[in-house]
């Protein structure tokens, strides 16, 4: 039996994620309310109206509430001395391994929101493709990107 990687990233994560998605269904509301306006100015139909609103009380709970925790509850990795993986995924689980030969280098990340919370994102450079591991502590980060970098180092060297 295979088994699924054990770390997980930060429980604030949970928060940055609500944040951003507030963020999102503001503008979402926007749209809605402006769409509401001109069906109203245009003697559209009503039920037009309630249905754009019902999307919308919907919609909300679902990406502020429900998929954040959701998404925090499947999100896990592992850094092992020869592959990273990576599982994520709320209804389609999505399993990566990257095999730390084709690491190229390691980033971190922070925006506005993760840094205030202090939290980072570590990105896996391959030749490829870029993988993300989100949300996780500073500290657990920088360290984490050190430590991919000294394996990669030295996967490298092996070849």
């Amino acid at each position: 039996m295979i088994l699924e990687p054990q770390k997980r990233i930060s429980a604030k994560a949970l928060t940055v994620w609500r944040i951003s998605g507030a963020i999102k269904i503001v503008i979402s509301w926007i749209l809605a309310a402006v769409a509401i306006f001109f069906l109203h100015i245009f003697k559209g139909p009503f039920w037009i109206s309630v249905l754009i609103l019902g999307i919308e009380l919907i919609s909300t709970y679902f990406i502020i509430f429900l998929f954040p925790s959701l998404r925090w509850r499947c999100w896990r990795y592992d850094v092992r001395d020869e592959e990273i993986e990576l599982q994520e995924g709320i209804f389609i689980v999505k399993r990566t391994l990257v095999p730390m030969i084709r690491v190229q280098h390691v980033d971190t990340v922070q925006g506005p929101i993760l840094r205030k919370y202090q939290l980072a994102s570590v990105i896996i450079n391959t030749a490829a493709t870029a993988h993300e591991i989100p949300a996780l502590e500073e500290s657990e980060a920088e360290e984490l990107r050190r430590f991919i970098s000294n394996l990669a180092r030295v996967a490298d060297e092996d070849v």
